[in-house]
C-alpha cells in the first residue's frame, strides 16, 4: 500500500506532511536525494539521471506510485520519464498539475479544451531550472488561455532553507519578490513553484501585499493524491511500511528534517 515521495532534499517533506494528514492510512516512503541537492542549478540531463535513480529506488521499496515532490524534477524530467522510462505497471506524477488545476478552477481529470479563466496575471516563483524549462507555462496552456505568466528564478532560497539559514532565506525572498514586481507590478496570483517555499510562505505573502492570491502546493497535492487513489486504488503499491531514505548522511539529514517538520524524523541510507 506504500506510496513514494521523491525530492531533491528536504522540501518534499512539506508535501509528505500534508499527505500524511490527508491520508493517514497510507504508508509513505520518502526519499531525499540530499547528496545532490539542490537540483535547481543542474542541467536537464543531470536532473533526469538523478530523478530516475531515486524513483527506481522507491519502486524497489514497494511503491507502484511515486510523487515527484520536487518542482525541478517535475519540470525537467517527468515528461521524459513518462514517455520512455516508467514501467507500464507503475506511475510517476508531478506537482504542477494539481497546482494549475486549482489556479484555473478545473477539476482533476478535466480534459476539455483550454478556456479563459479568472486570473490574468500570474507570478511564478521557482528554481532557475524550473524557470528555464517553461514546464509551468506549458501545462497551463493545456488548461487556460489569456494568462500572462512572469517567472522569477529564486536563486539561493533552497540552499538557505536546506542549511537552516532562515534569515537569509527570508531576505532572498523579499529581493526576488521585488525583482518580480519590477516586471509585473500587479499580479492577480502568485505560484510558489517549489516545495521548500511553504516554509517561507508568510514572507512571500507579506512582500506581495494584499490582493494577491498565493498558491502553495502541499495541501493541493495531497487532495489530488487522495482523489487519484480513490479512482485508482490498485496504485497503492505492494509495500506496507513507511520510511525515510536519503542519499546523504542519515544522521545529519535526520537532524535537519526534525527541525524542518518540528517532529522526530529518522532517515536511513538509501
Amino acid at each position: 500500500m506504500a506510496v513514494g515521495i521523491f525530492d531533491s532534499g528536504l522540501g518534499g517533506l512539506t508535501v509528505l506532511d500534508a499527505v500524511t494528514r490527508r491520508l493517514p492510512e497510507v504508508p509513505i516512503v520518502y526519499l531525499g536525494d540530499n547528496a545532490h541537492t539542490p537540483y535547481g542549478v543542474r542541467d536537464a540531463d543531470d536532473i533526469y539521471d538523478l530523478t530516475t535513480a531515486g524513483v527506481a529506488r522507491l519502486f524497489e521499496a514497494g511503491c507502484d506510485l511515486v510523487i515527484l515532490a520536487c518542482n525541478t524534477a517535475s519540470a525537467a524530467a517527468l515528461r521524459r520519464m513518462q514517455e520512455g522510462w516508467v514501467p507500464s505497471d507503475k506511475r510517476v506524477l508531478g506537482v504542477f498539475v494539481p497546482l494549475i488545476e486549482a489556479l484555473t478552477e478545473r477539476h482533476w481529470g478535466d480534459n476539455s479544451p483550454p478556456r479563459e479563466v479568472a486570473v490574468k496575471h500570474v507570478a511564478l516563483f521557482a528554481t532557475p531550472a524550473t524557470v528555464r524549462s517553461r514546464a509551468f507555462q506549458r501545462e497551463l496552456a493545456f488548461r487556460a488561455i489569456g494568462v500572462d505568466v512572469e517567472a522569477q528564478a529564486c536563486g539561493g532560497v533552497v540552499d538557505a532553507i536546506e542549511e537552516g539559514d532562515m534569515i537569509l532565506a527570508e531576505a532572498l525572498v523579499r529581493s526576488h519578490v521585488e525583482a518580480l514586481k519590477r516586471k509585473m507590478p500587479k499580479p492577480d496570483a502568485a505560484v510558489l513553484g517549489c516545495t521548500h517555499y511553504p516554509l517561507v510562505e508568510d514572507v512571500f505573502r507579506e512582500a506581495l501585499g494584499e490582493g494577491v492570491s498565493v498558491y502553495s502546493q502541499p495541501a493541493l497535492v495531497a487532495e489530488s493524491l487522495a482523489d487519484y487513489l480513490e479512482r485508482r486504488p490498485e496504485m497503492r503499491g505492494g509495500g506496507d511500511e513507511a520510511g525515510f531514505l536519503t542519499t546523504g548522511d542519515p544522521a545529519s539529514v535526520s537532524n535537519k528534517a526534525t527541525q524542518f517538520l518540528r517532529r522526530k524524523i529518522a532517515f536511513e541510507a538509501a
